[in-house]
C-alpha cells in the first residue's frame, strides 16, 4: 500500500470549496438582510395605500416616498448604470469577459436601490439582484484574496449561485442555474465553488427565516398518468405566452424612449405612479409574487378574475423592468406561471375533464414550464420549483410540462431571455459606461459538446485564433498537456489563454469554429 503524505495530498478544489463557504456565509448576510427590509417595507405599504381611499393626510406621506425612491434611484443609476435592472445579464456579461464593473459601487447601490424600488411594491423580484449582490460579494473578496482572473470568475459565480440560494432557500437549484443559465459550462472549478457557495448561503437564510420552503403549497392529490395529455397541452400553452412575455420584456424599454422628454433615470416615475393605483384597489398583489402564489390556492377566483390578475400583471411587470429600476424577473415569471396553471386548471374544470383537486398541481407545473420557455433552462426550472414548494411527488408532471413548453420556445426561435437581454445591454456598452480591462493575461474554458465540430479533430487540423493560447484540456478527473497529435472530445474542456479585452471575441471565433464543417 502507498503511503500517503501530507504533501502528497491534493488540496486545489478543497480551496476552492473553502472559498466558496467563505463567500456564501458573507452573500448569505448581505442577501437575507436585503430579503428580510425589503418584505417588512412591503407589508409597510400594503398596509398605506388602501389608507388613501379614506384617509387624504396619507397622500403627502406617500408621495414624498415614492419621490424619494425615485431620487435615490435616478442619482444611482447616473453614478453606477450597472445597478439597473436584474442584475444577472450583468453578471454574465462579466463571466464572459464582456464587462468588469466595480464591485463596492454596485453593491450598495444595487441593495439600497433594489430595496427601495421592490420595497414600495412594484412588481419586481428580489432574486435577480439578489444574484448581483453575491457576484459582487464573490468578487470583492476574490479581489481582496489577490486571486488571478480565472480564479476570480470562480468566486463571482459562486457568489451568484449564493445570492439565488439565500433568495429562495434553493442551493441545488442556485448551483445548476449558475452553470446552466450563466456560466455555461460545467466546469468542476465552478461546480464546486457554486455549491459550497450555495450551501452556506442557505444555512445564513434558513436561521433568518426558518425552515419552510419559499413557496410552500400542499397538495390534495398526485396528478394521474391517465392525464398526462393535460400537460402536454399545458406546456405547449406556456411555451407560446412565453414567447409573448420575452417579446414584451425585451422591447419595453423602447415605449420608454418614446417619451423624448423625460431623462432614462427618471423612467422610473411612470411605474411608480402607477403602483399608487393598484396598491390603493389591489394591495396584496403588490411585490414579486411570492405572498401571491402561496395565497391563491384560498381566494377561489374566478376565471374573469384570473385573467385580469394575469394580465395586470403581465403588464405592469414588464413596465416595472423596462423602467431599469433595480428589480428582476425571476419570481414576477413564476408568479404569472402560477396564474397561468390556475387558468388552465380552472377551464378544464369547468369543462369536466380535470378534478377540482388538482389545482395546486397545476399552478406548480406551470411555474417551472413557463421559466423553462422563457429562460431556456428546464433542469433549473424543474430543481428551482421542487426546492420552494418542498416536494419531490412533482418531478414527473415537472419534466413533461418544462420540457414541452422549453420545446416550442425553441421551434419558434426563442432566446434564452437573460442571454437577450445581454446582448441588449453590450448593444448600448457606451451608454452603460462598462468598464473594459486589458492589462494582462487571462484564462477562460471552453466546452466542447457531443455534436461539436470541434469533437474527434487533431490539434493542428483547426485553425486557432492569433490571439489565443490553447494551454490544458481537462477531460474528466485529468488535465491533457496537448500536442499537434491530440485529438478533442466530446465532453473536453479547453482550457485558454488570451489578453481579457479579447476574450469575448476569441470565445465567439471558437464558437463559430465548433459550428463550422471540418476542412
Amino acid at each position: 500500500m502507498k503511503k500517503i503524505s501530507l504533501k502528497s495530498l491534493n488540496y486545489v478544489r478543497f480551496r476552492f470549496i473553502i472559498r466558496g463557504a467563505l463567500v456564501g456565509i458573507l452573500v448569505g448576510f448581505v442577501v437575507s438582510l436585503f430579503r428580510l427590509v425589503i418584505e417588512n417595507l412591503l407589508k409597510v405599504m400594503q398596509g398605506v395605500y388602501p389608507k388613501l381611499l379614506t384617509e387624504p393626510k396619507f397622500w403627502p406621506i406617500v408621495i414624498l416616498f415614492l419621490i424619494f425612491v425615485l431620487g435615490v434611484n435616478a442619482h444611482f443609476l447616473a453614478k453606477e448604470p450597472n445597478i439597473s435592472g436584474s442584475g444577472i445579464p450583468q453578471v454574465e456579461g462579466q463571466l464572459a469577459g464582456l464587462i468588469e464593473v466595480d464591485w463596492w459601487s454596485v453593491l450598495w447601490r444595487k441593495w439600497i436601490g433594489g430595496v427601495l424600488a421592490i420595497g414600495s411594491g412594484l412588481f419586481l423580484g428580489r432574486e435577480g439582484p439578489s444574484i448581483q449582490l453575491g457576484a459582487m460579494v464573490g468578487q470583492g473578496v476574490s479581489q481582496k484574496l489577490h486571486l488571478s482572473k480565472s480564479e476570480q470568475r470562480c468566486l463571482l459565480a459562486g457568489g451568484a449561485a449564493a445570492g439565488l440560494a439565500a433568495a429562495f432557500n434553493a442551493p441545488i437549484a442556485a448551483s445548476l442555474f449558475v452553470i446552466e443559465e450563466i456560466y455555461h459550462n460545467f466546469s468542476p472549478f465552478v461546480w464546486t465553488t457554486s455549491l459550497a457557495a450555495a450551501v452556506t448561503a442557505n444555512f445564513v437564510s434558513l436561521n433568518f427565516f426558518g425552515l419552510r420552503p419559499v413557496l410552500y403549497l400542499p397538495h390534495d392529490q398526485s396528478f394521474p398518468p391517465s392525464s398526462y395529455w393535460a400537460l402536454v397541452i399545458l406546456g405547449i400553452f406556456l411555451g407560446l405566452l412565453g414567447l409573448v412575455y420575452e417579446f414584451l420584456t425585451l422591447n419595453s424599454s423602447y415605449l420608454y424612449q418614446k417619451l423624448k422628454w423625460l431623462s432614462p433615470r427618471f423612467y422610473g416615475v411612470i411605474p411608480l405612479a402607477i403602483v399608487i393605483f393598484i396598491g390603493m384597489y389591489w394591495p396584496q398583489y403588490l411585490g414579486g409574487g411570492n405572498n401571491l402564489i402561496v395565497s391563491l390556492p384560498a381566494w377561489h377566483l374566478t376565471l374573469g378574475s384570473l385573467l385580469f390578475l394575469f394580465l395586470l400583471r403581465l403588464v405592469f411587470s414588464t413596465l416595472s423592468y423596462g423602467s431599469s429600476l433595480p428589480g428582476g424577473i425571476f419570481l414576477p415569471i413564476l408568479t404569472l406561471g402560477a396564474l397561468l396553471g390556475a387558468l388552465y386548471w380552472k377551464a378544464l374544470a369547468q369543462m369536466g375533464l380535470l378534478s377540482d383537486a388538482f389545482l395546486v398541481n397545476c399552478m406548480v407545473y406551470a411555474m417551472a414550464g413557463y421559466f423553462a420557455g422563457i429562460g431556456k433552462a428546464p433542469f433549473t426550472a424543474i430543481l428551482l420549483v421542487t426546492e420552494m414548494v418542498g416536494s419531490l411527488e412533482h418531478l414527473m408532471p415537472l419534466a413533461l410540462v418544462s420540457l414541452t413548453a422549453y420545446a416550442v420556445c425553441d421551434i419558434l426561435h426563442g432566446k434564452p431571455i437573460y442571454e437577450a437581454m445581454l446582448a441588449n445591454l453590450s448593444a448600448h456598452t457606451d451608454k452603460q459606461k462598462m468598464l473594459l480591462k486589458v492589462d494582462q493575461h487571462e484564462q477562460f474554458e471552453f466546452p466542447i459538446f457531443a455534436g461539436s465540430k470541434l469533437q474527434d479533430r487533431q490539434v493542428k487540423t483547426i485553425a486557432w485564433p492569433k490571439e489565443c493560447l490553447l494551454l490544458t484540456i481537462r477531460r474528466g478527473e485529468k488535465e491533457i498537456l496537448p500536442h499537434g497529435e491530440t485529438l478533442l472530445k466530446a465532453g473536453d474542456t479547453l482550457v485558454i489563454l488570451t489578453v481579457p479585452a479579447k476574450r469575448s471575441l476569441i470565445r465567439a471565433k471558437l464558437t463559430q469554429l465548433s459550428d463550422l464543417p471540418p476542412n
